[in-house]
C-alpha cells in the first residue's frame, strides 16, 4: 500500500509497480488536466489551447460529466484526448473492492453516454491506487497513467508564474505535465492562476521547439 501512495512522486515506486509517469519516445510534451469539466476554467483553457494549437488530456470526474455533458463534447470535438479520473474525487485507499468497481464503472458509463465510447486511460484522484483499485482498472482494459512534471496549482497561494516555472522545470520530450481545469477539489478559483500560467508553458513550449504538445 505505501508504494501505491508514493507512486506519484517517487519514480522508483510508480516503476515496481508498473505505472508510467512518461511516454517514452514521445515527441513531444503532454499536458494533462484534471478534474473537469468546469463550467469556468474548461472553456478558459480549451480557448488557450486552441490559440496555441496544442492539445491535452483531461482526466474527467464523472459526476462533473453529468452535468455539464456539453463541455465534454467540446473537448473532444476540438481535438482533445478523454480519459477517467474517477466518477467520484475520493481518495482510493478509503474504498472497499466493491465501492471501486462501482465508481469505475459509473465514470467509464458517463463518458461512454456522451461521446459513444468508455476512455481508455485513467489516472485516480490524487494520483493515488490502491491495490484493489490498480487492479480493477487493468481488468476493465485501461491503462493508468500518472505524470513526471506538475505545477502544484491547486495551491492557495502560489502564482501563475510559478505553477508555469514548477511544471517547465527540467521538461523536454516525453513529460507528462499536469494540471487542473477545475477548483472543485482544490482552492477556490484556482483554475484561474492555471489558465494564466497555461499561457506561459505553452508559449515557452514552443519557444523550445521540443516538440508539438501532445495528446496521451
Amino acid at each position: 500500500m505505501i508504494r501505491h501512495a508514493l507512486a506519484p512522486v517517487l519514480p522508483r515506486c510508480a516503476a515496481a509497480l508498473e505505472l508510467p509517469v512518461r511516454l517514452d519516445g514521445a515527441p513531444g510534451v503532454a499536458l494533462t488536466f484534471d478534474d473537469g469539466p468546469h463550467a469556468e476554467g474548461t472553456p478558459a483553457v480549451l480557448d488557450v489551447l486552441a490559440r496555441a494549437g496544442a492539445r491535452a488530456t483531461f482526466f474527467v470526474i464523472g459526476e462533473q460529466v453529468r452535468r455539464r455533458p456539453e463541455l465534454l463534447r467540446r473537448i473532444a470535438a476540438e481535438g482533445h484526448l478523454v480519459a477517467l479520473h474517477g466518477f467520484r474525487h475520493r481518495l482510493e485507499p478509503r474504498l472497499g473492492v466493491a465501492a471501486l468497481r462501482e465508481d469505475l464503472g459509473r465514470g467509464r458509463e458517463a463518458i461512454a453516454a456522451v461521446l459513444g465510447e468508455p476512455p481508455l486511460l485513467h489516472r485516480p484522484p490524487y494520483g493515488i491506487y490502491s491495490p484493489a483499485g490498480l487492479r480493477l482498472v487493468r481488468e476493465s482494459g485501461m491503462r493508468p497513467l500518472l505524470w513526471s512534471r506538475w505545477g502544484k496549482d491547486w495551491r492557495r497561494l502560489t502564482t501563475p508564474a510559478r505553477i508555469a516555472s514548477r511544471a517547465l522545470a527540467g521538461t523536454g520530450p516525453g513529460d507528462v505535465i499536469l494540471l487542473h481545469d477545475a477548483d472543485f477539489y482544490s482552492s477556490r478559483h484556482s483554475h484561474r492562476r492555471t489558465v494564466a500560467a497555461l499561457e506561459l508553458i505553452t508559449k515557452t513550449l514552443s519557444e523550445r521547439e521540443i516538440g508539438t504538445v501532445l495528446p496521451v
